[in-house]
């Protein structure tokens, strides 16, 4: 058996190689510190890198505005009622934004063919009313 091992009651190994609590405790708040400092470290390059303090200083008004849509949708609002209505007046206005321009070049090029058709080509053999009503 290893001399070094400690044994319980029972007669298990502890497996700690010998360690008392004191070491141990020491091991894990080393541990923790390194995973701190770590963690800081990682943290205040992401702010560098994102300047965050720069865009808040630049536009302040657009910052707020990205944290509260971050926070709705993070907030579980994507999937409410409201964002379906929203979404769907959004979808409404940007069809009829979309839709209506083009309707209106649609209707501007039929009125255009139109009064290029009603010349003398465009009246040959178009039927009337009042040519339908001589025939009979």
């Amino acid at each position: 058996m290893d001399p070094q091992a400690e044994t319980v009651p029972n007669g298990r190994s502890t497996g700690n190689g010998g360690r008392t609590l004191g070491e141990r405790v020491d091991r894990y708040n080393d541990t923790a510190q390194q995973a701190w400092e770590a963690t800081r470290n990682a943290v205040s390059d992401l702010r560098g890198t994102l300047d965050i303090d720069g865009r808040v200083q630049r536009n302040p008004y657009g910052t707020i505005a990205a944290a509260l849509g971050i926070g709705y949708v993070l907030g579980g609002g994507l999937f409410s009622p409201l964002t379906g209505r929203v979404v769907g007046l959004g979808l409404r206005i940007g069809l009829r934004l979309a839709v209506l321009p083009l309707l209106k070049r649609e209707l501007s090029d039929l009125a255009q063919a139109f009064e290029e058709g009603t010349g003398e080509q465009g009246a040959k053999g178009r039927r009337t009313r009042a040519n339908v009503n001589k025939e009979k």
